[in-house]
């Protein structure tokens, strides 16, 4: 698999992931050979590439949970940036309890975990992708943290609306999270609290979704947030939580993604920041270390997940390849001289499943 700009796209290339328009109608395939109508639609989308097969490559294995999720991607992207667009223009936003009501519906009633998948991110739509993945998470963990059905949608709101300020700033800053200098942090401070002006005017936010805006500013912004997280709201944690889980895992043009397994260490080791409970929440929500889940550990050895760890994600069951013996992470003695550094990815950042020989080694 490759990734090809929009600008390089020539008729016949087959595609390795769908093409939906913004009602979520099918277009093409996957495997589909793509034709110069094609083309055009994606440029006309404003689409900035496109994953494209090898010649000999076959289709890469996807269920129907992961396909709707994807879809669900592309209309949701559409959708919130028809919300927001429209609030930066002082209009009332028509659908955004439309799609609220998507969401919670789709992902805020589940009792199984999902493969949250990530998608490319331009400067161009970066506020619109991580707003509707941000949307997702809090659904998926309020869920677990029994939020109430009115506290639910207010979270989804407010994380649909949480990050509209970055629309302020150039394209090259909304998606910029590290290496930071005195400038950029001055610029997102100012264009944050610019769109919190314009929440704040909006006669049909509801107050409690303001709040929530407005609290999660002064933790992610203000020099002493200590206190102000320690009496900081459930629902406020969790976006907290949310919004560095897909921040940091977010895959972005020119800036590699980390991982998923990094993003949970990141998360536990900041205990004043991040909350353990949430960050539970958040492990019941989606999959990460799962069996059949390619690996890499800290002896340089590739591996293979046998077994989920439901009391520490990542202290589970290994294969190793080398020798072809299998790690006990959550014996102590094990995992104090060998741990999972990292997951393997495909090029459009899926985590790698090698669910045959999964099957083989449990025969």
């Amino acid at each position: 698999m490759i990734y090809v700009s929009a600008n390089d796209l020539r008729v016949g290339m087959r595609l390795a992931k769908p093409i939906y328009n913004k009602n979520g109608v099918l277009l093409y395939d996957r495997n589909d050979k793509i034709t110069k109508q094609g083309i055009d639609s994606v440029r006309n989308f404003g689409l900035i590439g496109l994953y494209i097969l090898e010649p000999a490559e076959p289709v890469p294995p996807m269920t129907e949970e992961e396909i709707e999720f994807e879809r669900f991607q592309t209309m949701g992207v559409y959708r919130i940036k028809e919300v927001l667009d429209a609030i930066m223009q002082d209009k009332t936003p028509e659908n955004l309890m439309k799609l609220v009501d998507d969401i919670v519906r789709g992902y805020g009633d589940l009792y199984h975990k999902i493969i949250f998948t990530q998608n490319l991110r331009s400067p161009e739509d970066y506020t619109y992708k991580h707003a509707l993945n941000v949307a997702i998470l809090v659904a998926l963990m309020s869920r677990r943290a029994r939020l109430g059905i009115v506290e639910q949608n207010e979270i989804v709101i407010a994380a649909i609306l949480h990050d509209i300020g970055r629309l302020f700033l150039s394209p090259q800053l909304r998606g910029k999270s590290a290496e930071l200098d005195e400038e950029d942090i001055k610029q997102i401070k100012h264009g944050m609290l610019k769109g919190f002006d314009k929440i704040s005017y909006m006669i049909k936010i509801p107050a409690g979704v303001k709040r929530l805006v407005n609290q999660l500013y002064q933790l992610n912004y203000e020099e002493d947030s200590r206190q102000a997280f320690q009496d900081a709201p459930t629902a406020v944690k969790i976006m907290l939580v949310a919004n560095t889980y897909d921040k940091y895992t977010a895959m972005q043009l020119g800036i590699p993604p980390h991982s998923e397994v990094a993003a949970i260490r990141k998360l536990q080791m900041n205990e004043t920041k991040y909350d353990k409970q949430i960050i539970k929440h958040l492990i019941n929500s989606v999959k990460v270390l799962y069996p059949g889940v390619c690996i890499e550990l800290s002896n340089h050895e590739k591996g293979l997940v046998l077994r989920e760890n439901d009391n520490d994600i990542l202290r589970p069951m290994v294969l190793g390849f080398n020798h072809n013996k299998i790690y006990d992470l959550s014996d102590d003695v094990v995992f104090e001289n060998l741990q999972i550094t990292d997951i393997m990815k495909t090029m459009d950042n899926r985590i790698k499943v090698d669910s045959e020989r999964l099957k083989e080694y449990m025969q």
